[in-house]
């Protein structure tokens, strides 16, 4: 059984909704950044920085900084940028890209709900961003960004969706990237009860994306219930996006190292070939099934198959293709020990392509690049329902939902 909650969004005016919502700004490059924050006063990447253009300058992540983003955020409710839904709503969010077609409800999600285990995790969690998110939602007191859940499918949800998807939406706008947003507001009573009921045959939900976003919250949560709550202020959820396991999409996340650790070409290989049978490809090589990799190196793709031996499919990440790929060669020959610290390891995600991993070695930024056949869904579930952490940047999901589409107050 699953808990949501409709909340009173503030949201962009139909007018502004393109130009407001933005990429979350830790996914642009500094200039790239500058552009957008010169060019368009009306994007959400203002409130996220708002020392764009001043002579004084707080540090990242203090008080001092997430004041002035709150203060930045009443600004654009002031001038009128955002609006505020007069009764609680759920809304359902449809993202169309040239290739995937991702739809799905934005709702307040129960803290409650992960602190019982409802919602499941796949990822560890770092104490210090946790505290930092902490802090700022203290300071700023709302979400911007939806955390990532998906849930096994329902047919009584989606007959909800398939009602809306025929009517006009609220929001209907295609951005530089060719992907095309629509949001629906569901107000009514019914619907919402429909929604609401249809979620207790939910028995758990996976966070996809936004672990630190939800142990944050939880951490927020804790700290406000320590004065006393009954439960039903806002400050107990969160603001998810929940999105059927069918409709997810889960890339590869892959991986180029710098070194060799000394290593000639020829003894490099050779070790590679101790647990892998090693083929060379004529042409650029996609992984075809779980323990089958590619690799390219010294101006060469190959195929890198798992030898059986070294396969436990009775360990949940232990038989993972990214575990192994650390467990027989980032480990043992590159002398690669940790992925959060080393910076001889760098990581690519697979919407990028192979051609990527090609760039980097060819460049001379790597010595060696490895791509992976994606992770499934139902791997990503064993790893959460033996309560198991996979290793760091498994997996790149989406869809990626734009910040400032709906804000969740508290």
């Amino acid at each position: 059984m699953s808990k949501i909650i409709p909340f009173k969004a503030v949201r962009p005016t139909r007018d502004k909704a393109y130009l407001l919502s933005s990429r979350p700004s830790y996914s642009y490059n500094k200039k790239h950044l500058e552009s957008k924050l010169e060019g368009n006063p009306y994007t959400f990447l203002h409130v996220i920085n708002p020392e764009f253009r001043e002579d004084d300058s707080t540090k990242p992540n203090t008080v001092e900084r997430f004041e002035k983003v709150r203060d930045k955020y009443d600004e654009f409710k002031s001038l009128g940028y955002f609006t505020q839904d007069e009764v609680p709503a759920i809304y359902i969010y449809r993202q169309i890209t040239p290739t995937n077609t991702y739809i799905g409800i934005i709702a307040a999600a129960s803290v409650d709900d992960y602190l019982n285990g409802k919602i499941k995790v796949h990822e560890h969690t770092l104490s210090q961003r946790e505290e930092m998110f902490k802090k700022y939602l203290n300071v700023c007191k709302f979400n911007a960004e939806s955390v990532l859940l998906t849930y096994k499918d329902n047919e009584d949800i989606d007959a909800l969706f398939e009602k809306y998807i025929n009517t006009r939406s609220e929001y209907e706008f295609t951005n530089t990237r060719e992907i095309k947003h629509d949001l629906w507001v569901v107000s009514d009573q019914k619907d919402i009860a429909a929604l609401q009921d249809a979620f207790t045959n939910v028995e758990h939900s996976y966070i996809a994306d936004g672990h630190h976003r939800v142990s944050s919250s939880t951490l927020y949560t804790q700290s406000q219930r320590e004065k006393g709550y009954n439960g039903d202020e806002d400050f107990n959820y969160f603001m998810a996006f929940y999105i059927a396991e069918s409709k997810l999409r889960i890339f590869s996340y892959n991986r180029t190292v710098s070194s060799l650790n000394d290593l000639t070409s020829e003894e490099f290989l050779l070790q590679i070939e101790k647990a892998f049978t090693l083929t060379k490809s004529k042409e650029e090589y996609h992984p075809k099934s779980l323990h089958n990799l590619s690799m390219y190196f010294d101006e060469s793709w190959y195929s890198l198959t798992i030898k059986d031996e070294f396969i436990d499919n009775d360990n949940p990440v232990g038989c993972l293709d990214a575990q192994l790929l650390s467990t027989l060669v980032l480990s043992p020959i590159l002398g690669i020990h940790d992925l959060k610290t080393d910076n001889r390891v760098n990581f690519i995600e697979g919407t990028k392509g192979m051609e990527a991993l090609q760039e980097s070695v060819d460049s001379n930024i790597s010595k060696v690049a490895f791509g992976f056949f994606p992770v499934s869904i139902d791997q990503l579930k064993r790893v959460a329902d033996t309560n198991n952490i996979m290793p760091p940047k498994s997996t790149w999901i989406e869809p990626k939902i734009r910040s400032g589409l709906t804000v969740f107050e508290f």
